[in-house]
């Protein structure tokens, strides 16, 4: 039996097979200081038990073998259109998403816990977006200041009482996790406006059961590829009552998008057109399809496009986008939005920091899945502390996204902190700033061995008859060595999650 050690090939394995010794990895890995999410410590084989079938398996591939498999899943990537857009780049803008062939594990038990927690925190979203859309009863309570809201960038006071379909706010969430030192896992931000990647959950998942079928076989996964079945589901709950048959579209900006491989790919599994502004039309508040046989009727829209965009007549009128009309159409009651407008004053990063005092609030419960401790620059005593402490701090743009508009101390220079102070300290209301948190790591093929990588996870919530949790996410990786930030515009990539029947 070969071995795969450190980008060499060995003659012998060691370990046992209750707890190998796993070469590819120990000869030279290092878990470090952080939380490793397949070894328990530095110990050579100290495997976690719901890696060490995995071990196993590696223990027996040979290196030429495990390169062969991964050009054979970079070639499928390429065939598939399996892309994302980094703009503003001097190499081009159209990349092959990066993909890692070492899953990520996740025991049943921990999982239970997390699917327990998103619902928890999906449901008590949609009641505060239901109450400040209304009669804003949180605010009278002091829970949220209330010019946190009524001054929030993506709060919509066009939309003030008004009733969305069937109550629901927010259909479609991807919820960023992380874990710190001790293993916990911590809410890191909510994603409720058009979050991305499903796509790459789902084409990940294909790519290791082609790569290793065998494994994925014994180890007893629990499936993602009903994904987008749910979420077809959850958009027709959604249709008006009155129509028995209805049409659902997703509304995309175009090709140009970043995200726009996600969309064609899921309007395709869903057996939905994908359409542009252009090709909707709304006729006495009724949004229809521009087909070769003449107008078709729209009941759902799944849109990925902000808020701005949607409809000149109301929002920004130099858009091209989106489609005129559409607003009254909605207000009219007959077309639904997945998600609903509104729905960004609840993923602002500012109003991120209340989740738990939400979920108190309207369900009388403690947090399942804790925050990572924030501080709000619009607090005075908070402020002092982040211009103070700017070089020891995470410090993020209340709106933005992808990796952009934001700071990490320890890793900045004197140029940047500087910047970012001026910057916290003429607008507080769009800053906070977090205690870093050494995300854990995962064995990642780089550079022709296995090292340690940073991770999160972002699980992907669906409300529609029920809240329903696909049981994975996209693992994503930070693939450059020491970095925290995991985005696919900042270098990032991912891994397949694998959420085992049992504890293994």
């Amino acid at each position: 039996m070969s071995c795969v050690a450190a980008g060499k090939v060995t003659a012998t394995c060691r370990g046992s097979a209750k707890n190998p010794s796993v070469s590819i990895l120990t000869s030279s890995y290092d878990p470090g200081l952080f939380f490793d999410e397949m070894f328990a410590s530095a110990q050579a084989g100290d495997v976690r038990p719901h890696y060490r079938r995995m071990a196993e398996r590696l223990n027996t591939l040979e290196l030429a073998d495990f390169e062969e498999r991964r050009a054979a899943v970079d070639l499928a990537f390429l065939r598939r259109g399996v892309t994302f857009t980094v703009y503003n780049d001097s190499q081009g803008t159209e990349r092959i998403f990066p993909f890692d062939l070492i899953p990520r594990v996740i025991p049943s038990t921990e999982w239970k816990r997390i699917e327990a927690g998103l619902v928890q925190r999906l449901l008590a979203l949609n009641l505060f977006l239901d109450d400040i859309y209304h009669g804003q009863k949180v605010l009278k309570d002091k829970i949220v200041p209330a010019s946190l809201i009524l001054g929030a960038k993506h709060f919509r006071r066009e939309f003030m009482n008004f009733s969305v379909p069937k109550g629901i706010y927010v259909h479609i969430c991807g919820t960023d996790l992380i874990r710190d030192g001790k293993g916990e896992y911590l809410v890191l931000e909510d994603n409720l406006r058009c979050p991305s990647g499903a796509s790459y959950m789902i084409e990940n998942r294909a790519a290791m059961r082609r790569a290793f079928p065998n494994l994925f076989q014994s180890y007893g996964v629990k499936p993602v590829e009903g994904y987008a079945d749910q979420l077809l589901k959850a958009l027709l709950h959604l249709a008006p009552d009155k129509n028995d048959k209805p049409n659902v579209v997703l509304l995309t900006p175009g090709v140009y998008n970043s995200a726009y491989f996600e969309h064609t790919f899921l309007a395709r599994q869903m057996g939905i057109p994908i359409v542009e502004g252009r090709d909707l039309v709304v006729r006495d508040a009724r949004v229809y399809m521009r087909t070769t046989a003449g107008l078709v009727p729209v009941d759902v829209i799944y849109r990925r496009i902000d808020d701005d965009f949607l409809d000149p007549t109301v929002f920004r009128p130099d858009s091209m986008l989106g489609v005129p009309g559409l607003v009254n159409a909605y207000r009219a009651g007959n077309v639904a939005l997945a998600n609903s407008i509104g729905t960004g004053v609840a993923d602002d990063k500012v109003i991120y920091a209340y989740v738990p005092k939400l979920i108190k609030y309207y369900l009388g419960e403690d947090p399942i899945l804790p925050n990572v401790n924030t501080y709000l620059a619009s607090e005075p005593l908070d402020r002092k502390f982040i211009l103070e402490n700017i070089e020891k701090l995470v410090v993020k743009s209340a709106n933005e996204a992808g990796g952009y508009g934001m700071l990490i101390g320890p890793a900045g220079t004197k140029e940047e902190c500087a910047a970012f102070r001026t910057q916290v300290a003429a607008n507080p209301r769009n800053f906070i700033a977090q205690d870093p948190i050494m995300l854990s790591r995962s064995p990642t093929w780089c550079d022709g061995k296995l090292e340690g990588r940073h991770i999160d996870l972002r699980p992907y919530i669906l409300y529609g008859e029920k809240i329903t949790v696909t049981p994975g996410g996209l693992t994503r990786v930070a693939l450059r060595k020491g970095s925290l930030v995991v985005n696919s515009s900042q270098g990032g990539g991912s891994k397949d999650t694998w959420v085992l029947n049992g504890d293994e």
